[in-house]
């Protein structure tokens, strides 16, 4: 009787202890399952890409390289199209009478004015680059100011020059160097910024010395031009 118990104990032992061993094999076999489930499920993506690769391959091949230089033609036709109906729709709605009669003759050609005097001011650091003992005492307003006198010599002289008895200015203007140029005479400047005193004198200097103005001597007369710098 007691090695017959024993006998049960033992084997009782034995199949505990085999439990765990159970258990471990069975999660074993389970990831390999994972395992395989996973190789054939990448190896049917695989193949299903592949075979959308082909078939993508094959429509590209089909497909003519002009298709955009066609559609645009399509386009432009549409266009035309869509005008000439437009414009046939505006007929029957009267908007034809609307339009501006348009002049029977050619449009007479307008003539070319005199370009206005150049009017260059000078900047600040333009003048702080002319030398002191040219300049002296003057300042950027004084030196603007003068150069807006001498555009308005320059344009009355401009509108002088086609009366009958302005002569002697109408050969003045075709001298070579003065024409097609605006320029004004010394006898001109009478203000009310720039005048024949010392400090006018020193403002021509520095306007000459700075390339806005030049100056010539025609017969008894001191010519002086305006220049672009």
């Amino acid at each position: 009787m007691e090695l017959q118990v024993q006998n049960i104990k033992n084997r009782l032992r034995d199949e505990t202890r085999a439990i765990p061993k159970a258990k471990v094999n069975l999660i074993a076999i389970y990831d390999f399952l994972v395992v395989c489930l996973l190789i054939l499920l990448f190896q049917k993506l695989i193949e299903a890409a592949l075979q959308q690769q082909k078939k993508l391959e094959t429509i590209s091949a089909c497909v003519p390289s002009c298709i955009p230089e066609r559609l645009t033609h399509l386009n432009q036709d549409a266009n035309k199209c869509f005008n000439v109906q437009r414009e046939e729709h505006k007929q029957e709605l009267g908007f034809e009478s609307l339009k501006p009669e348009e002049p029977a003759g050619p449009a007479p050609k307008e003539k070319k004015g005199r370009a206005p005097p150049p009017v260059w001011y000078v900047t600040g650091d333009e003048l702080n680059s002319v030398p002191s003992y040219m300049k002296q005492r003057l300042t950027l307003d004084k030196v603007n100011a003068a150069i807006g006198d001498m555009a308005t010599y320059a344009e009355a002289n401009a509108q002088l020059i086609a009366a009958p008895r302005k002569k002697e200015l109408r050969e003045i203007a075709m001298t070579d160097g003065v024409k097609g140029k605006h320029f004004f005479l010394e006898t001109d400047i009478k203000g009310p910024s720039l005048k024949l005193d010392n400090t006018g004198r020193a403002l021509l200097t520095v306007l000459r010395h700075l390339g806005r103005i030049s100056e010539t001597r025609i017969g008894h007369h001191r010519v002086i031009i305006l220049l672009r710098p």
